[in-house]
């Protein structure tokens, strides 16, 4: 999204949002209003503490919440410097709560939606899409949900999600650094 805006000096300003303008993006969905759906708020919270400097000039750290993520990803474009898509959320796979899965893109589920809302649009498809349109390696982090209390409000995550993290960012970190 190469967006430009003409000042009164004649002077361009580049409106491309600066995680486009990096070559890896780690893109965290969910919310903490609702228990282990703010795991990967906690995770993204961590990565920003450990990485370097020099290491976030080329890692963009996207809190995009539980409805942005669509509205992110539809901002990539030709001119975008993403290079790999790293995507971190709670799962359904009916694996045991806390357990880590990484999801390669040929693994990304593809619900078949009738009506798409901005409450209810599946990333998956669009995820997929993107990588395949614009060369984007990605891979999603995702962690088994024990409890999610929508539309109740419980700040907190349970017991196993919470353990998940520190494995989710060491998960990241290695894929990040190439260890």
């Amino acid at each position: 999204m190469k967006a430009e805006i003409e000042s009164q000096d004649d002077e361009l300003f580049d409106l491309t949002p600066s995680y486009l303008k990096k070559e890896i993006m780690v893109l965290a969905c969910g919310n903490i209003l609702f228990a282990d759906d703010g795991f990967s708020v906690h995770v993204i919270e961590k990565l920003n503490k450990i990485l370097t400097d020099k290491e976030k000039q080329k890692i963009a750290l996207v809190d995009a919440g539980a409805g942005a993520p669509q509205q992110v990803l539809t901002l990539i474009d030709e001119n975008s410097k993403t290079k790999k898509i790293i995507v971190v959320d709670v799962i359904d796979w009916g694996i045991k709560p806390g357990e880590i899965k990484i999801i390669e893109k040929d693994e990304l589920p593809n619900p078949k939606y009738h009506r798409l809302d901005s409450h209810d649009w599946p990333l998956a498809p669009l995820l997929r899409e993107v990588a395949e349109k614009y060369n984007i390696e990605v891979k999603v982090v995702g962690c088994q949900a024990k409890y999610i209390s929508e539309p109740d409000v419980y700040i907190g995550l349970s017991e196993e999600v919470e353990k998940a993290v520190d494995k989710a960012v060491e998960i990241i970190l290695r894929e990040l650094r190439g260890d």
